[in-house]
Protein backbone atom coordinates (compact mmCIF):
# COMPACT_ATOMS: atom_id res chain seq x y z
CA UNK A 1 0.00 0.00 0.00
CA UNK A 2 1.68 3.58 -0.77
CA UNK A 3 2.28 6.03 1.78
CA UNK A 4 1.52 9.93 1.61
CA UNK A 5 4.71 11.56 3.36
CA UNK A 6 4.72 15.32 3.98
CA UNK A 7 8.28 16.85 3.60
CA UNK A 8 9.02 20.51 4.48
CA UNK A 9 13.02 21.60 4.24
CA UNK A 10 13.84 24.52 6.41
CA UNK A 11 16.18 26.03 3.78
CA UNK A 12 18.04 27.89 6.04
CA UNK A 13 18.49 25.54 8.80
CA UNK A 14 22.71 24.93 10.70
CA UNK A 15 23.74 27.90 9.07
CA UNK A 16 24.97 29.02 12.02
CA UNK A 17 26.95 26.00 13.41
CA UNK A 18 30.48 25.74 11.84
CA UNK A 19 31.19 29.63 12.05
CA UNK A 20 30.29 29.61 16.51
CA UNK A 21 26.38 30.90 16.09
CA UNK A 22 24.74 28.15 17.87
CA UNK A 23 21.72 28.32 15.69
CA UNK A 24 20.18 30.28 13.05
CA UNK A 25 17.39 32.02 14.27
CA UNK A 26 17.38 35.88 13.41
CA UNK A 27 20.96 35.84 12.72
CA UNK A 28 21.51 34.68 8.83
CA UNK A 29 22.77 37.78 7.59
CA UNK A 30 26.00 37.04 10.55
CA UNK A 31 26.39 33.37 9.79
CA UNK A 32 26.60 34.43 5.80
CA UNK A 33 29.36 37.16 6.96
CA UNK A 34 31.04 34.97 9.11
CA UNK A 35 31.29 32.23 5.82
CA UNK A 36 28.68 30.15 5.96
CA UNK A 37 26.53 28.58 3.27
CA UNK A 38 23.28 26.73 3.21
CA UNK A 39 23.58 23.24 4.01
CA UNK A 40 19.98 22.15 5.02
CA UNK A 41 18.99 20.57 1.00
CA UNK A 42 22.34 18.99 1.01
CA UNK A 43 21.42 16.97 4.09
CA UNK A 44 17.79 16.40 2.64
CA UNK A 45 19.46 14.94 -1.10
CA UNK A 46 21.32 12.38 2.33
CA UNK A 47 17.95 11.55 3.31
CA UNK A 48 16.18 11.02 -0.06
CA UNK A 49 19.48 8.91 -1.90
CA UNK A 50 19.46 6.25 1.24
CA UNK A 51 15.37 6.30 0.86
CA UNK A 52 15.23 5.80 -3.09
CA UNK A 53 17.37 2.34 -2.18
CA UNK A 54 14.39 0.39 -0.95
CA UNK A 55 12.09 -1.30 -3.13
CA UNK A 56 9.33 0.48 -0.95
CA UNK A 57 9.96 3.81 -1.93
CA UNK A 58 8.91 3.39 -5.14
CA UNK A 59 5.64 3.48 -3.63
CA UNK A 60 6.03 6.70 -1.48
CA UNK A 61 3.91 10.18 -2.61
CA UNK A 62 5.04 13.17 -1.33
CA UNK A 63 3.47 16.10 -0.38
CA UNK A 64 5.82 19.63 -0.55
CA UNK A 65 6.23 23.05 -0.03
CA UNK A 66 7.32 25.56 -3.39
CA UNK A 67 11.38 25.83 -4.28
CA UNK A 68 13.53 25.62 -1.86
CA UNK A 69 11.06 24.41 0.86
CA UNK A 70 11.03 20.60 -1.06
CA UNK A 71 10.01 20.61 -4.60
CA UNK A 72 13.83 21.86 -5.68
CA UNK A 73 15.08 18.73 -4.13
CA UNK A 74 12.54 16.24 -5.11
CA UNK A 75 12.59 17.28 -9.16
CA UNK A 76 16.23 15.95 -8.38
CA UNK A 77 14.69 12.05 -7.77
CA UNK A 78 12.54 10.16 -9.18
CA UNK A 79 9.93 10.50 -6.55
CA UNK A 80 6.26 11.17 -7.12
CA UNK A 81 5.12 14.33 -5.51
CA UNK A 82 2.78 17.24 -5.36
CA UNK A 83 3.37 20.38 -4.48
CA UNK A 84 1.47 22.71 -1.90
CA UNK A 85 1.50 26.41 -3.66
CA UNK A 86 0.62 28.25 -0.46
CA UNK A 87 2.90 31.07 -2.15
CA UNK A 88 5.34 32.50 -3.97
CA UNK A 89 9.06 32.02 -2.55
CA UNK A 90 11.56 34.91 -3.62
CA UNK A 91 15.08 35.03 -2.90
CA UNK A 92 17.15 37.43 -1.46
CA UNK A 93 21.31 37.97 -1.77
CA UNK A 94 22.77 38.40 1.67
CA UNK A 95 26.71 39.72 0.26
CA UNK A 96 27.37 37.19 -2.36
CA UNK A 97 25.00 34.19 -1.38
CA UNK A 98 21.70 34.06 -2.83
CA UNK A 99 19.24 32.68 -0.29
CA UNK A 100 15.47 31.59 0.21
CA UNK A 101 13.03 34.76 1.97
CA UNK A 102 11.72 31.93 4.29
CA UNK A 103 10.02 32.23 7.53
CA UNK A 104 8.56 29.78 10.52
CA UNK A 105 5.26 30.80 8.73
CA UNK A 106 6.04 28.80 5.83
CA UNK A 107 6.72 25.73 7.73
CA UNK A 108 3.64 26.52 10.57
CA UNK A 109 1.32 26.78 7.14
CA UNK A 110 2.97 24.13 5.08
CA UNK A 111 2.29 21.26 7.65
CA UNK A 112 -0.76 22.55 8.54
CA UNK A 113 -2.12 22.10 5.04
CA UNK A 114 -1.07 18.72 5.02
CA UNK A 115 -3.22 17.51 7.42
CA UNK A 116 -5.71 14.85 6.31
CA UNK A 117 -3.43 14.72 3.10
CA UNK A 118 -0.38 12.84 4.31
CA UNK A 119 0.41 9.88 6.74
CA UNK A 120 3.38 11.28 7.96
CA UNK A 121 5.14 14.56 8.11
CA UNK A 122 9.14 14.48 7.60
CA UNK A 123 10.63 17.96 8.19
CA UNK A 124 14.43 18.78 7.70
CA UNK A 125 15.75 21.19 10.01
CA UNK A 126 15.80 22.05 13.75
CA UNK A 127 14.42 22.10 17.26
CA UNK A 128 12.97 25.54 15.69
CA UNK A 129 11.57 23.49 12.73
CA UNK A 130 10.52 21.18 14.80
CA UNK A 131 8.67 23.39 16.87
CA UNK A 132 6.96 24.99 14.05
CA UNK A 133 5.73 21.85 12.84
CA UNK A 134 4.48 20.76 16.09
CA UNK A 135 2.52 23.93 16.52
CA UNK A 136 0.70 23.50 13.34
CA UNK A 137 -0.16 19.39 13.59
CA UNK A 138 -0.19 18.83 17.37
CA UNK A 139 -0.70 15.14 18.13
CA UNK A 140 -2.73 14.86 14.65
CA UNK A 141 -0.17 12.63 12.79
CA UNK A 142 2.98 11.72 13.25
CA UNK A 143 6.40 13.79 12.55
CA UNK A 144 10.03 12.88 11.92
CA UNK A 145 12.94 15.45 11.77
CA UNK A 146 15.86 14.54 9.24
CA UNK A 147 19.04 16.12 11.78
CA UNK A 148 19.78 19.75 9.38
CA UNK A 149 19.78 22.31 12.39
CA UNK A 150 22.59 22.97 15.42
CA UNK A 151 20.92 22.26 18.50
CA UNK A 152 18.35 19.17 17.83
CA UNK A 153 17.67 18.81 21.31
CA UNK A 154 14.18 17.23 20.38
CA UNK A 155 13.63 13.47 20.67
CA UNK A 156 11.55 13.86 17.29
CA UNK A 157 15.39 13.51 15.05
CA UNK A 158 16.52 10.43 13.40
CA UNK A 159 20.11 10.10 14.65
CA UNK A 160 20.78 10.96 10.90
CA UNK A 161 19.47 11.71 7.29
CA UNK A 162 20.31 8.01 6.06
CA UNK A 163 18.27 6.71 9.30
CA UNK A 164 15.90 9.04 8.63
CA UNK A 165 15.17 6.88 5.64
CA UNK A 166 15.52 3.59 7.09
CA UNK A 167 13.07 4.52 9.82
CA UNK A 168 10.20 6.21 7.72
CA UNK A 169 11.10 2.88 5.96
CA UNK A 170 10.16 0.85 9.35
CA UNK A 171 7.03 3.00 9.54
CA UNK A 172 5.76 2.19 5.68
CA UNK A 173 6.50 -1.57 6.25
CA UNK A 174 4.11 -1.21 9.90
CA UNK A 175 7.47 -2.49 11.87
CA UNK A 176 7.81 1.40 13.70
CA UNK A 177 5.72 2.03 16.90
CA UNK A 178 4.32 5.50 17.75
CA UNK A 179 5.74 6.75 20.56
CA UNK A 180 5.55 10.27 22.39
CA UNK A 181 8.51 12.44 22.32
CA UNK A 182 9.71 16.02 23.59
CA UNK A 183 9.63 18.80 21.57
CA UNK A 184 12.33 20.90 23.01
CA UNK A 185 13.83 24.14 21.63
CA UNK A 186 16.38 26.60 23.56
CA UNK A 187 16.65 30.67 23.58
CA UNK A 188 19.35 30.88 20.99
CA UNK A 189 20.32 34.07 22.13
CA UNK A 190 20.90 32.72 26.09
CA UNK A 191 22.41 30.29 24.40
CA UNK A 192 25.30 32.50 22.73
CA UNK A 193 25.89 34.20 25.90
CA UNK A 194 26.44 30.55 27.55
CA UNK A 195 22.92 30.37 29.41
CA UNK A 196 21.15 27.25 28.95
CA UNK A 197 17.43 28.12 28.62
CA UNK A 198 15.78 25.13 27.51
CA UNK A 199 11.44 25.19 26.75
CA UNK A 200 9.68 22.21 26.56
CA UNK A 201 6.54 22.96 23.58
CA UNK A 202 4.68 19.47 23.77
CA UNK A 203 5.04 15.93 23.24
CA UNK A 204 4.71 15.24 19.57
CA UNK A 205 3.85 11.44 18.14
CA UNK A 206 6.87 10.27 16.27
CA UNK A 207 8.13 6.50 14.75
CA UNK A 208 10.28 4.75 17.34
CA UNK A 209 12.85 2.21 16.08
CA UNK A 210 16.16 0.96 18.26
CA UNK A 211 18.80 2.84 17.59
CA UNK A 212 17.09 4.76 14.58
CA UNK A 213 15.31 7.75 16.71
CA UNK A 214 17.59 9.90 19.38
CA UNK A 215 16.91 10.35 22.30
CA UNK A 216 16.45 14.13 24.19
CA UNK A 217 18.90 16.24 25.56
CA UNK A 218 19.28 15.38 29.31
CA UNK A 219 20.73 17.08 31.99
CA UNK A 220 24.15 15.57 34.54
CA UNK A 221 22.67 13.96 36.78
CA UNK A 222 23.07 16.25 40.35
CA UNK A 223 24.41 12.83 42.35
CA UNK A 224 27.01 12.77 39.86
CA UNK A 225 28.30 16.56 39.48
CA UNK A 226 31.01 15.63 42.10
CA UNK A 227 31.81 12.73 40.78
CA UNK A 228 32.49 14.49 37.54
CA UNK A 229 34.54 17.53 39.06
CA UNK A 230 36.91 15.02 40.53
CA UNK A 231 37.37 13.26 37.09
CA UNK A 232 38.24 16.64 35.34
CA UNK A 233 40.35 17.77 38.16
CA UNK A 234 42.54 14.24 37.71
CA UNK A 235 42.37 14.96 33.92
CA UNK A 236 43.62 18.31 34.28
CA UNK A 237 46.64 17.30 35.97
CA UNK A 238 47.81 13.99 33.38
CA UNK A 239 47.56 16.69 30.73
CA UNK A 240 50.97 17.35 28.68
CA UNK A 241 52.07 20.38 26.90
CA UNK A 242 50.08 21.12 23.61
CA UNK A 243 47.51 22.79 21.50
CA UNK A 244 43.79 21.41 22.89
CA UNK A 245 40.66 22.02 21.31
CA UNK A 246 37.90 21.72 24.36
CA UNK A 247 34.51 21.40 23.50
CA UNK A 248 31.14 22.33 25.03
CA UNK A 249 29.17 21.43 27.93
CA UNK A 250 29.34 21.67 31.62
CA UNK A 251 31.36 18.69 32.36
CA UNK A 252 34.24 20.31 29.97
CA UNK A 253 33.64 24.01 31.23
CA UNK A 254 35.05 22.62 34.77
CA UNK A 255 37.82 21.53 32.91
CA UNK A 256 38.12 25.07 31.64
CA UNK A 257 37.49 26.85 35.05
CA UNK A 258 40.20 24.53 36.72
CA UNK A 259 42.69 25.05 34.09
CA UNK A 260 42.32 28.81 34.81
CA UNK A 261 40.67 29.74 31.17
CA UNK A 262 37.78 32.07 30.65
CA UNK A 263 36.50 29.40 28.18
CA UNK A 264 32.78 29.36 26.90
CA UNK A 265 29.81 27.24 28.38
CA UNK A 266 28.84 26.31 25.26
CA UNK A 267 31.48 26.40 22.28
CA UNK A 268 34.99 25.41 21.36
CA UNK A 269 38.03 27.04 22.61
CA UNK A 270 41.75 26.51 21.61
CA UNK A 271 43.93 26.61 24.61
CA UNK A 272 48.09 25.68 24.08
CA UNK A 273 49.26 24.31 27.73
CA UNK A 274 52.49 24.97 27.60
CA UNK A 275 55.32 24.22 30.83
CA UNK A 276 51.96 23.10 32.89
CA UNK A 277 50.32 26.61 32.47
CA UNK A 278 47.13 26.66 29.94
CA UNK A 279 46.92 30.16 27.80
CA UNK A 280 43.52 30.95 25.90
CA UNK A 281 44.04 31.16 22.18
CA UNK A 282 40.76 31.11 20.51
CA UNK A 283 37.62 31.90 22.70
CA UNK A 284 34.53 30.71 21.07
CA UNK A 285 36.18 29.20 18.45
CA UNK A 286 34.48 28.27 14.88
CA UNK A 287 35.59 26.18 12.09
CA UNK A 288 37.94 28.04 10.07
CA UNK A 289 40.03 28.59 13.66
CA UNK A 290 40.07 25.14 14.58
CA UNK A 291 41.30 24.16 10.68
CA UNK A 292 44.25 26.96 11.71
CA UNK A 293 45.67 24.57 14.10
CA UNK A 294 44.95 20.99 12.60
CA UNK A 295 48.78 20.92 11.82
CA UNK A 296 50.21 21.33 14.95
CA UNK A 297 48.54 17.96 16.15
CA UNK A 298 45.72 19.24 18.81
CA UNK A 299 44.38 17.01 21.07
CA UNK A 300 40.22 17.36 21.42
CA UNK A 301 38.71 16.77 24.53
CA UNK A 302 34.92 16.22 24.27
CA UNK A 303 31.84 15.15 27.02
CA UNK A 304 28.89 12.89 25.61
CA UNK A 305 25.16 15.13 25.28
CA UNK A 306 23.29 13.73 27.54
CA UNK A 307 20.24 11.94 25.67
CA UNK A 308 21.20 12.48 22.89
CA UNK A 309 24.61 10.53 23.59
CA UNK A 310 26.49 12.38 20.72
CA UNK A 311 30.11 13.03 20.44
CA UNK A 312 30.30 15.47 17.40
CA UNK A 313 27.04 16.20 15.09
CA UNK A 314 24.95 17.78 17.59
CA UNK A 315 25.53 21.16 18.93
CA UNK A 316 29.59 21.33 17.85
CA UNK A 317 29.32 20.92 14.72
CA UNK A 318 32.66 23.29 14.84
CA UNK A 319 34.37 20.11 14.91
CA UNK A 320 33.39 19.38 11.13
CA UNK A 321 34.50 16.57 9.15
CA UNK A 322 37.50 18.94 7.50
CA UNK A 323 38.84 19.61 10.82
CA UNK A 324 38.38 15.79 12.30
CA UNK A 325 40.07 14.43 9.03
CA UNK A 326 43.03 16.32 10.17
CA UNK A 327 42.74 14.63 13.83
CA UNK A 328 44.18 11.37 14.50
CA UNK A 329 41.10 9.14 16.73
CA UNK A 330 43.67 8.69 19.87
CA UNK A 331 43.98 12.43 19.89
CA UNK A 332 40.59 12.32 21.40
CA UNK A 333 39.73 12.47 24.95
CA UNK A 334 36.13 11.90 26.21
CA UNK A 335 35.09 12.12 29.50
CA UNK A 336 31.96 11.66 31.09
CA UNK A 337 29.68 11.11 33.86
CA UNK A 338 28.78 7.44 34.00
CA UNK A 339 24.62 7.52 33.41
CA UNK A 340 25.93 8.98 30.11
CA UNK A 341 27.55 6.31 28.96
CA UNK A 342 25.47 3.66 30.28
CA UNK A 343 24.18 2.35 27.34
CA UNK A 344 27.78 1.53 25.65
CA UNK A 345 26.78 3.57 22.50
CA UNK A 346 27.80 7.02 21.67
CA UNK A 347 27.52 8.52 17.98
CA UNK A 348 29.29 10.90 15.65
CA UNK A 349 27.57 12.17 12.67
CA UNK A 350 29.66 14.22 10.54
CA UNK A 351 27.86 13.88 7.29
CA UNK A 352 31.37 12.14 5.93
CA UNK A 353 31.33 8.65 5.32
CA UNK A 354 34.66 8.38 5.43
CA UNK A 355 35.37 9.85 8.68
CA UNK A 356 32.08 9.07 10.23
CA UNK A 357 33.96 5.46 9.74
CA UNK A 358 37.57 6.45 10.92
CA UNK A 359 35.78 7.07 14.46
CA UNK A 360 33.92 4.26 14.77
CA UNK A 361 34.54 1.19 16.68
CA UNK A 362 35.00 1.81 20.53
CA UNK A 363 36.69 4.55 22.51
CA UNK A 364 37.54 5.28 26.08
CA UNK A 365 35.35 7.16 28.14
CA UNK A 366 37.09 8.49 31.24
CA UNK A 367 34.34 7.97 33.94
CA UNK A 368 36.27 8.55 36.81
CA UNK A 369 39.59 9.80 38.15
CA UNK A 370 40.62 5.98 38.03
CA UNK A 371 39.14 4.49 35.80
CA UNK A 372 37.81 4.43 32.00
CA UNK A 373 34.89 2.54 29.92
CA UNK A 374 35.18 0.99 26.36
CA UNK A 375 32.30 2.37 24.48
CA UNK A 376 31.07 1.65 21.29
CA UNK A 377 30.75 4.96 18.63
CA UNK A 378 28.20 4.12 15.90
Amino acid sequence: MGRRVGFIINPIAGMGGRVALKGTDGVVEEAIRRGARPIAEDVARLFLRELEGYAESKDVEFITGPGPLGEDVLREFGFAFEVLRHRKVAYKKVGDVEIPDTTAEDTRKLAGRMLGKADIIVFAGGDGTARDVYSAVGKKIPILGVPTGVKMFSGVFASSPEDAARLLIEFIRGNARIVERDVMDLDEEAFRHDEVKPRHFGKALTPYAELLLQGAKEPTKTDEAEDVRATVEALAEELEDGIYFLGAGSTVKALKDILGIDGTLLGVDVVEIKNGRARLLVKDAAEKDLLRFVDRNPKVIVTVIGGLGFLFGRGNQQFSAKVLRGIPKENIIVVAAPSKVAKGIVRVYTGDREVDEKLRGYIKVRVSPWMEKMVRVV
